[in-house]
């Protein structure tokens, strides 16, 4: 291995300190270069000891570290997604010295790098010459850069991500948590998936899809003109409406048809049964959960002592489960390789539910806020109504792998309990006026949705 290779090496190892090193950036208000460097001092050096402990070792534990890796990365980061995500919802605030305490420290940057034991064992293997000394004396020259790499672009990172939680503060905890957790259950599925089909690189950027459109959504609470016109909520409503159609059939419902044993005189029965279980379920969730629609305040579900933004944004959050198990199953059918469903659908399924977010999310800040509630905590709201959708991804993607016969099943329900929660739910956040409006967007959004899809 040389130093080219070895730099590479580096920065890619370096990219899960980074993309947590933002979000512990997010989560403190005021970063000082103290915290910045302690950050990156706690992620370099254990990005650069891994390594140096498997070469130590050999390769005769690989496949225990192998095997054990991927589920201690997944417990950390999850439990720490969680604990962030928390703390988020009972506002605590806190000392900021307090997250950079050694506890919080040592658990991130052992999650970020005990991966890294593996990359050490294959220098037992592929030895690094970059100096003309021996074995060990280059081993120790390849984990010091790493570390050093390591280093500036985790503080780096932490500085990123306090510029942008600054003032989104509330909602970036949040998207940072969830963020974490979604790393944990990505690369558990990696060590799951015997395909190496996780191995595509465009996995994690497609299922975060979705969370740009509902971080741009929410984050309209700071726009300096941030109410909506009757009209134009109608307009947004029903072009959002005419998207979920559009998803529903023609990326659910019409391809897990050709699903069923690839003969769809043999599949009327199962998306007949599968259909209306979707409905079922989505009913079920839609009666136990208490939540209020917006600018309607219709309240369902069972009486609740709930804060009235809170109701709201559940509203948001049970509307979007069956997005997120569409995404996870049209990312498995792409990874399977199924002859019934072109490759490209998964980005562009992804990209239209990001592009449907983005009202929804606005459809919890904007009302949050309008009675009387900050824009901090509007945004956070708005953010937190969009977190189903990744982790319902992930895990579904994880299901279907595990059991691929199931996803023409599990589609066709996505696709019911869709169509159910748009026909239930958005119609009411468009109002009674504007009609014609409304309907002219939602042929607009479905016409553009299922134009993405059979140009695949």
């Amino acid at each position: 291995m040389g130093i080219f290779e070895l730099l590479l090496l580096s920065v890619g190892l370096a990219m899960d300190a980074f993309a947590v090193s933002i979000c512990k950036g997010l989560s403190v208000k005021k970063l000082t270069l103290k915290e910045s460097l302690v950050c990156g001092i706690w992620f370099g050096a254990f990005q650069g000891i891994m390594p140096f402990i498997g070469f130590i070792v050999g390769s005769g534990f690989e496949k225990w570290i192998s095997m054990v890796a991927p589920w201690v990365a997944f417990i950390l980061l999850t439990l720490i997604g969680i604990n962030m995500i928390r703390e988020a919802f009972t506002e605590e605030a806190g000392d900021e010295k307090e997250d950079f305490r050694v506890k919080t420290m040592f658990l991130m940057a052992l999650a970020t790098s005990i991966d890294a034991l593996a990359v050490g064992i294959t220098f037992v293997a592929v030895p690094v010459d970059v100096l003309k000394t021996g074995k060990l004396q280059n081993t120790i020259f390849a984990v010091i850069v790493i570390a050093v790499i390591t280093f500036f672009i985790s503080a780096l990172g932490v500085k990123i991500g306090n510029l942008f939680g600054m003032r989104y503060r509330s909602g970036s905890v949040v998207l940072g948590g969830t963020i974490l957790i979604f790393i944990g259950l990505y690369t558990l599925i990696g060590y799951l998936d015997t395909s190496d089909a996780m191995n595509d690189s465009d996995t994690v950027f497609g299922m975060l899809i979705p969370l740009i459109g509902t971080a741009l959504g929410a984050a309209f609470v700071y726009a300096k003109k941030s109410r909506l016109s009757q009209k134009l909520r109608v307009l947004m409503a029903g072009a959002s409406a005419g998207i979920m159609f559009s998803i529903s059939i023609w990326g659910m419902i019409e391809p897990a048809a050709k699903g069923f044993h690839n003969n769809s005189s043999r599949a009327v029965i199962p998306l007949f049964i599968c259909f209306l279980a979707g409905v079922a379920l989505q009913y079920l969730i839609d009666s136990v959960v208490p939540h209020t629609h917006a600018f309607v305040d219709i309240t369902e579900g069972p009486h609740s002592n709930l804060k009235a933004e809170t109701k709201m944004m559940l509203a948001e959050v049970i509307h979007h489960i069956p997005e997120g198990i569409a995404l996870g199953t049209i990312y498995a059918a792409h990874f399977m390789q199924t002859d019934w469903i072109p490759s490209s659908t998964s980005l562009f399924l992804a990209i239209a539910i990001a592009i449907q977010n983005f009202p929804e999310a606005l459809f919890v800040s904007l009302p949050v806020m309008e009675k009387g509630t900050g824009k901090g905590k509007a945004f956070f709201m708005g953010i937190v109504s969009g977190v189903p959708v990744p982790l319902a991804a992930v895990f579904v993607l994880m299901i279907m792998i595990l059991f691929p016969s199931a996803l023409p099943y599990v589609m066709t329900m996505a696709g019911g309990a869709m169509i159910y929660t748009t026909i239930e739910e958005l119609p009411l956040m468009a109002g009674e006026r504007d009609n014609d409006s409304g309907a002219f967007a939602f042929v607009l959004g479905f016409s553009l949705i299922m134009l993405m899809i059979f140009s695949a």
